[in-house]
């Protein structure tokens, strides 16, 4: 019965993201591979967290794609922007998407506590809206970068550069991200909430770290360094619930 609950949650979500996608990949958000893996990505999430975790990873690309098309040209004008016209590709999707596809797959075990995996899956998101936020913003607003390893200052899109604006705007994004998870269920508690809020805005700051010490030096790929910014954000998440069960016991 069960089996059969969870076999018809996966065949809605193909339905509906195929329908969806049919009527809306038109619209330059994504590459046409990007459209596909989308789906993909839409039909595990409704399977795995039915509609909310579906909504929240939507609401994620669609915010995370606007941002991204705010002040374009001007970051085009610089060398600063983001490739195929702000469109994702494939590797957008999967790079981003990954630890929480993840975390998302593992509620469907019962071998650990789920609301540790939804925290991680929400805390995933919350970094990599924060991340977009904050370098999108920043390409475009920021007056100032500096290298965050050093504070000696850089040009813009400076992999490891930060500004105000830029940080600010991480934290919105953070922020943001984590109230979406409350109000869509997939995190419960103030507590939940506050965790995945800061250990987006700090695995943010992380990744900034590993694009100024690492990225070029062993020749990291964007996606990868989104993966380990969201893994990152997880662990910090689920870390910090766990501590607070233990003490609060």
């Amino acid at each position: 019965m069960k089996m059969s609950l969870i076999t018809n949650q996966f065949f809605i979500g193909f339905c509906i993201n195929f329908i969806l996608i049919y009527i809306f990949c038109k619209i330059p958000l994504m590459t046409k591979e990007g459209w596909i893996s989308a789906g993909i990505l839409g039909t595990i999430l409704w399977g795995c967290f039915s509609w909310q975790g579906w909504m929240s990873v939507v609401i994620y690309l669609l915010f995370g794609s606007l941002v991204t098309k705010i002040g374009y040209k001007f970051k085009k004008e610089q060398g600063i922007a983001e490739k195929r016209g702000g469109r994702r590709g494939p590797e957008n999707v999967w790079g981003s998407a990954a630890t929480g596809l993840f975390f998302a797959l593992m509620t469907k075990f019962n071998f650990a506590n789920e609301v540790l995996f939804k925290v991680g899956f929400a805390a995933s998101f919350s970094a990599k809206l924060a991340d977009t936020f904050g370098s999108e913003i920043g390409k475009r607003f920021g007056k100032d970068t500096f290298l965050i390893t050093s504070l000696k200052k850089v040009e813009r899109g400076t992999e490891g550069g930060i500004s105000l604006e830029g940080t600010l705007a991480s934290i919105l994004g953070s922020i943001f991200m984590a109230f979406i998870m409350l109000r869509l269920s997939i995190v419960t508690t103030k507590f939940h909430f506050i965790s995945v809020a800061v250990s987006g805005f700090l695995a943010t700051l992380t990744e900034s770290i590993i694009g100024a010490k690492f990225q070029n030096k062993y020749k990291l790929s964007n996606e990868l360094v989104n993966a380990i910014q969201t893994s990152i954000a997880s662990v910090f998440a689920i870390v910090a619930i766990i501590l607070y069960s233990y003490f609060l016991n």
